[in-house]
């Protein structure tokens, strides 16, 4: 068995390129029959010898954290392993002390004084609640409690507006697969520029990326036994439906056939292909299936040029899966298990607070200038909403400081928050007005504009500016249509 390759993701911390994935523990106590820690703990150990010494986890799987930590703690085999966890917070405002109560969780769960690296999900980018939550995570990491930052299922105009400000953050774990190719391209340019490494799951689909599936009848919703493949198959009519996944399956399966490999393994083998892919992570039944062998296997071959690019030629042949990474949990069509976000939320909360004014309404979000200038941050009159001139600021906070495409998404995000909080939609928008301090940076914001309205396009006007501050380098104001 060949040595298990690591990757150094931080300071301090490499880990294995196969992560073991513990997020089925949840789906094993779906019917309320929670895991005996202890029991279970002892079957992490096969991994750990194997050199599969890295294991990832979440706050919402279940005993995974519980029964990872009474692994670490107790088992002389967990010396030199790593566990990676995530908390992924219902969507509003948090403060310092939510925060360090959730990590203090996650030490206490992990029996251990400082998380390896901690992984953190949004639900929403147009509430800026999620930067302060990085930032206050940060100031734990210097602390002590944090080794590394995460994040998980962030697109890639978040990452780099996090990245703006300074937020160190280190991985970023995506639905990765040959069905799902939204960590390619900008996610990828993104993350090997930035230092950014991509931590890649659902690689094998919940389980459909094997010859087991190969020349089978597409499943009926009845035959789809547990999360994963209830999940994985929305993923695969996404793409284009169960004839086009078989045409990828054959071939995949003749490249396993070549090197004497499981169809599985040439699927994860490809996935460290890619650019700025760190790792792969494998999910694991504990106690129930272990394939360890075959994740140990990754590293005893390479493929050749000639079959990375079959492969490559034969998922060319899928539609593409809709939006950049993460966007299946925050906006249609919503790739999860049950189809919506029933089983992982409720309503998310407006973003401002909305006084009433007769048949007029408007937000103001609680700086000096709105009291000073006399104007709102957003005015609604009937079925029509109107933006304010909207910067990259957030309280004292400069977001997106040379950076010019940091700087649009956030503002734009600005302007979505504003237009939801009045009942609309950033689809509702009938024009906009972008001011730019700086005609070099023209091109980007425009760009950036063309992206976040590439379905809606708004009327629109561009003009040179100057701008009231040196750190803006755009201001864009726009005017909606309730529909």
């Amino acid at each position: 068995m060949a040595k298990v390759e690591r990757v150094k993701v931080a300071k301090g911390l490499e880990i294995s390129r196969a992560i073991t994935g513990l997020w089925q523990i949840a789906d094993m106590e779906k019917d309320g029959n929670t895991l005996d820690p202890v029991a279970t703990s002892k079957f992490m150990e096969p991994y750990a010898i194997a050199g599969l010494n890295t294991f990832d986890m979440a706050d919402h799987y279940g005993s995974a954290e519980i029964i990872a930590g009474y692994f670490q703690k107790n088992s002389p085999i967990a010396r030199d392993t790593h566990m990676l966890t995530k908390w992924v917070p219902k969507p509003g405002p948090v403060s310092r002390e939510q925060v360090r109560a959730a990590v203090q969780e996650r030490l206490s769960r992990l029996q251990t004084s400082k998380v390896d690296l901690l992984q953190y999900h949004a639900w929403s980018f147009s509430n800026p609640y999620w930067l302060d939550t990085l930032i206050y995570l940060q100031e734990l990491q210097e602390e002590g409690l944090i080794g590394a930052l995460g994040t998980t299922n962030f697109d890639t105009a978040h990452l780099r507006i996090a990245k703006s400000v300074g937020v160190n953050i280190v991985t970023n774990q995506i639905s990765y697969s040959l069905v799902d190719r939204r960590g390619s391209g900008a996610m990828a340019e993104y993350c090997d520029e930035a230092g950014i490494k991509i931590l890649a799951y659902g690689t094998l689909c919940g389980g459909f990326i094997s010859n087991k599936w190969l020349g089978k009848p597409e499943p009926t919703s009845d035959q789809l036994s547990n999360w994963s493949l209830m999940k994985y198959k929305r993923f695969i009519d996404a793409a284009g439906g169960w004839e086009k996944f078989q045409h990828v399956l054959a071939e995949v399966n003749a490249v396993a056939e070549e090197t004497g490999r499981s169809t599985s393994t040439i699927a994860s083998k490809y996935q460290l292909t890619r650019k700025a892919v760190g790792s792969v992570i494998i999910g694991a039944r504990l106690g129930q299936s272990a394939h360890i062998e075959d994740a140990a296997s990754l590293f005893t071959f390479d493929l050749s040029g000639s079959q990375i690019m079959r492969i490559t030629k034969a998922i060319s042949t899928l539609d593409p899966i809709p939006g950049d990474c993460g966007d299946e949990y925050r906006k249609p069509p919503y790739l999860t298990a049950s189809g919506d976000l029933s089983h992982h939320l409720e309503d998310f909360p407006a973003v401002y607070q909305v006084t009433h004014k007769g048949e007029r309404s408007f937000i103001d979000s609680g700086t000096s200038w709105e009291t000073l200038a006399g104007y709102s941050r957003a005015f609604r009159a009937g079925d029509r909403i109107f933006v304010s001139g909207t910067t990259a600021t957030h309280g004292s906070l400069s977001v997106g400081a040379n950076d010019p495409i940091a700087q649009t998404h956030f503002v734009i995000d600005k302007i979505e928050a504003s237009i939801e909080s009045l009942g609309g939609k950033l689809s509702d928008v009938v024009r906009s007005r972008i001011y730019v301090n700086d005609l070099k940076y023209w091109e980007p914001i425009a760009r950036v504009h063309g992206e976040r309205f590439a379905e809606i396009r708004p009327a629109n006007t561009m003009v040179k500016a100057n701008l009231i501050g040196d750190e803006y380098m755009v201001e864009i104001e726009v005017e909606a249509i309730i529909q």
